[in-house]
């Protein structure tokens, strides 16, 4: 960091408004439902898992059960006790691949310790992976054929866009290389022109590879990781992070701080959590749409 980032006038960081841009995309997605159905066909239906009790887990289950009915999808609901086996899982999972009446199916994140994510992911026809974390689903992100894609990176994407940040070109940092985040973040930045470089928790002086990002990605789920120095004076700041601290939701990044440094910067409420949502939606509309030739 050079003498005149730390004189500089503070910038005018604009805060990104996720919520509304989900809700115009929404609204996007409501029209081209609502065709469907006029035409005579069901509506899309999406199916969602979730294994125990997380408080959190349930509450983001309920947002996208209100999401799907406000843009005219249906959702059905499956809640298994903190003790169901994986091969319980696993066999309901295969009752919704012959389903013909569902078309994406989601298994709510984080599973209970004797369940596998990745056998889990793995189970489900990828035809129907409405979060795109099956092998396939990712393969064909890797040689940029995938359709489906993984809902907060798409959620990302989609708030660059919207915003006219520019990619081509640009120096792209992700701190974090989850199959969830990071590494698809970082796929689709590339297709985009972006040059990418992935941090993680061995990454030597993170903080100076930080400094180069013209756009900044975190998704580590540490609060407040990301320091004000740590952005360059304008970047663009993506925080995927979700913390609770003190009662408080807070992200990987000092927000507070960030405000007069990152050029635009999304929040912890309102940022990219109703875009995740909004692209799971857009998933399940397509996965539809490739299953019924509608």
């Amino acid at each position: 960091m050079t003498t005149s980032d730390t004189t500089a006038s503070p910038i005018q960081t604009q805060v990104l408004d996720g919520l509304a841009l989900a809700n115009e995309v929404r609204g996007h997605l409501a029209e081209s439902v609502a065709k469907i159905t006029q035409a005579g066909h069901r509506p899309p239906c999406l199916a969602v898992v979730l294994v125990g009790d997380d408080p959190a887990s349930r509450s983001y289950i309920k947002g996208k059960q209100r999401a799907c009915s406000r843009v005219g999808m249906e959702s059905v609901e499956h809640m298994l006790p903190e003790a169901t086996s994986q091969d319980e899982v696993l066999a309901l999972i295969d009752r919704l691949n012959a389903d013909d009446g569902i078309d994406g199916i989601l298994v709510q994140l984080p599973l209970p310790k004797q369940i596998s994510p990745a056998v889990v992911a793995e189970a489900v026809d990828p035809a129907k992976d409405a979060d795109a974390l099956h092998p396939t689903t990712s393969g064909r992100l890797m040689a940029g054929t995938a359709e489906l894609v993984s809902c907060t990176p798409l959620g990302i994407m989609a708030v660059l866009d919207h915003y006219e940040v520019p990619l081509e070109g640009a120096h792209a940092v992700v701190i974090g290389r989850s199959n969830i985040v990071g590494k698809p973040i970082s796929l689709l930045l590339q297709q985009r022109n972006a040059t990418v470089t992935m941090c993680h928790s061995r990454t030597r002086d993170l903080a100076a590879v930080c400094r180069e990002a013209d756009i900044l990605v975190a998704a580590v789920g540490q609060p407040r990781m990301v320091q004000a120095d740590w952005i360059k004076p304008g970047a663009a700041v993506m925080d995927v992070g979700v913390s609770e601290v003190d009662g408080k939701l807070v992200g990987d990044v000092d927000f507070d701080a960030a405000m007069g440094r990152a050029g635009i910067i999304t929040p912890s409420r309102r940022g990219i959590g109703p875009m995740t949502i909004t692209m799971l939606l857009r998933n399940t509309l397509l996965a539809y749409r490739n299953r019924k030739n509608v």
